[in-house]
């Protein structure tokens, strides 16, 4: 009898398990007390990641609420994340990975052009996620604030100066986040290849929500 090394650790019935190919944008509305895991498969790839409360999606993950109330640019196990309201609306109960990046921001055609040429214009990024998922419930551009990069490493050097590094994770690791309120959780599996923030080689990883 095969173990599924996924699950190890995360408690309760799971109701959803679903692998987000590479490239891919993933939605899902997770009810209070609920657990969100999210698994690196293959390693090093980023995960893009919005929140909106499921009563009043106006009301939305705030990186500037959450990093003030932490006094700190990183997310780590512990971490409340805090709405507009300046509400809870989910904890990082868990995480294989020291920490999370909150400032790297979500890739976009334009943001590739400006960096990395003309040529990357036409090719998929993360907004275009975003923007694909959100619009199956009618939230727009404008619904798209700064978002959270899961298993990223953007490193702040002494002189304010940061860059997009090679990631910190590794095949199968995972961070489980806690609703504490009914939310909508949005997710941008980066299709990234122009820095090596997913090794150059986006990669499936799978979401498993348990109750």
């Amino acid at each position: 009898m095969s173990t599924d090394s996924h699950l190890s650790g995360l408690t309760g019935t799971v109701i959803h398990d679903a692998v987000v190919p590479a490239r891919a944008p993933w939605l899902h509305h997770i009810d209070a007390g609920q657990t969100l895991r999210i698994v690196d498969l293959e390693g090093n790839q980023a995960v893009d990641f919005l929140l909106y409360a499921a009563a009043d999606d106006a009301e939305r993950y705030s990186a500037q609420d959450t990093v003030a109330a932490q006094g700190n640019l990183f997310l780590r196990e512990g971490t409340t994340l805090l709405s507009n309201e300046g509400r809870p609306m989910m904890t990082i109960a868990a995480t294989s990975v020291e920490y999370h990046d909150t400032i790297g921001g979500a890739c976009s055609c334009e943001s590739n052009t400006l960096r990395y040429g003309h040529h990357t214009k036409a090719e998929h990024a993360c907004v275009e996620n975003f923007l694909e998922a959100n619009l199956m419930e009618g939230r727009g551009k404008r619904d798209i604030v700064s978002n959270i990069n899961f298993f990223m490493n953007v490193p702040v050097e002494p002189d304010g100066s940061l860059g997009i590094v090679d990631g910190i994770s590794a095949p199968g690791l995972t961070v489980d986040l806690r609703a504490e309120m009914d939310v909508i959780v949005v997710v941008s599996n980066c299709p990234q290849v122009n820095n090596p923030c997913n090794g150059f080689n986006p990669t499936p990883v799978r979401m498993i929500v348990a109750a």
